[in-house]
């Protein structure tokens, strides 16, 4: 009897924890999602840190480690599930933007769309009845508000400043601020 048990035991915790080869795929597209989203911010980055604006380098830095992990987050939901995560092979994102208050913008612009592929998932996983899989992407969901809530807000701070060296200064001095507080890894000692 216990042989028989341990057999069926074995049996349902597969068909319980595999993925629906929808899901799957809704998930590893995520996963090339967040990994460009990655990439965009590290780009973001250098080019702030190559004019000299090192506050915003260093959030935005920060920023492209939290996608990593955020893409790192559904590597391992989609294996400890019975998937298979792929990781994408990656296009080089856009290195050449007219201000500061231009890459705050393609950074809120990205995090629109970023906000619809998780919906895309979330809608994939109320179809396919995986409740699972939708109660984990809930996580997403609220990140990306407080994503696009913070974008916005930055935006904005931007368009009081307009061309006001002072206030650009100011402003990327909070950034710096911002990133150290919350526990970015790249403050160099400012």
């Amino acid at each position: 009897m216990a042989y028989i048990c341990f057999n069926n035991h074995e049996n349902s915790h597969s068909a319980h924890t595999m993925l629906s080869k929808k899901i799957e795929a809704a998930l590893n597209g995520q996963v090339a999602v967040e990994a460009a989203s990655s990439q965009a911010y590290l780009a973001m980055a250098s080019w702030a840190e190559n004019q000299g604006l090192s506050g915003t380098a260093t959030f935005l830095y920060k920023h492209s480690d939290e996608e990593r992990m955020h893409m790192l987050k559904l590597v391992k939901f989609i294996n400890e599930r019975g998937g298979k995560a792929v990781i994408p092979a990656l296009k080089q994102p856009g290195t050449n933007f007219k201000s500061i208050t231009d890459i705050f913008q393609a950074l809120l612009h990205h995090e629109t769309k970023v906000t619809q592929e998780i919906n895309g998932v979330v809608d994939t996983c109320l179809k396919e009845k995986d409740y699972t899989t939708h109660n984990f992407m809930q996580w997403y969901v609220g990140e990306q508000i407080e994503e696009e809530a913070l974008a916005r807000t930055l935006i904005d701070k931007l368009n009081l400043i307009g061309s006001d060296k002072g206030g650009l200064y100011l402003f990327d001095r909070d950034l710096q601020g911002m990133s150290v507080a919350t526990g970015g890894g790249y403050n160099r000692g400012a």
